[in-house]
C-alpha cells in the first residue's frame, strides 16, 4: 500500500501468497506426521506395569460398594438414606443410594395400597 507501482505491489502480493501457500504446505506435512506416527512401545510398558495396580484399585472399590450395599439394606428411613446421598461423592455409591431410596418408598407406597383397599 506504500508504493504507487502496480508492478512492484503484484510482485509483493505474490510474495505473500507463496509464503502462505509454503507455510500452509508445512503445516500440513506436520500434521500428516503426528497423524502417522506409530505409537510408542514405552506406552505400552507403562500400561502393562500399572495394570495390577489399577487392578487392585478396581476389586477394592467392589468389595466396598458390595459393603455398601449390604449397609443400605439394612437402613428402613428414607431421611437417613438421603444424608448419606448427600455426603456421598462417588457415582457408583450414590446410585446404589438412589436405588436404595426408590426401593423404600416404594415399600412404602405398596403398604400404603395394601392397608387402605379400594372400593369397588
Amino acid at each position: 500500500e506504500a508504493t504507487v507501482d502496480l508492478a512492484e505491489r503484484r510482485r509483493i502480493r505474490s510474495a505473500i501468497r507463496e509464503l502462505q501457500r509454503q507455510e500452509l504446505e508445512r503445516d500440513e506435512e506436520a500434521l500428516a506426521s503426528k497423524r502417522f506416527r506409530p505409537e510408542r512401545g514405552s506406552h505400552r510398558q507403562d500400561d502393562k506395569e500399572n495394570w495390577p495396580r489399577s487392578r487392585r484399585l478396581e476389586e477394592e472399590q467392589q468389595m466396598a460398594l458390595a459393603a455398601l450395599a449390604r449397609q443400605l439394606e439394612a437402613m428402613t428411613d428414607v431421611e437417613e438414606l438421603t444424608k448419606l446421598l448427600r455426603a456421598a461423592g462417588e457415582y457408583e455409591e450414590r446410585k446404589l443410594i438412589r436405588a436404595a431410596i426408590r426401593k423404600l418408598r416404594a415399600e412404602e407406597i405398596e403398604g400404603e395400597a395394601s392397608s387402605h383397599p379400594q372400593p369397588r
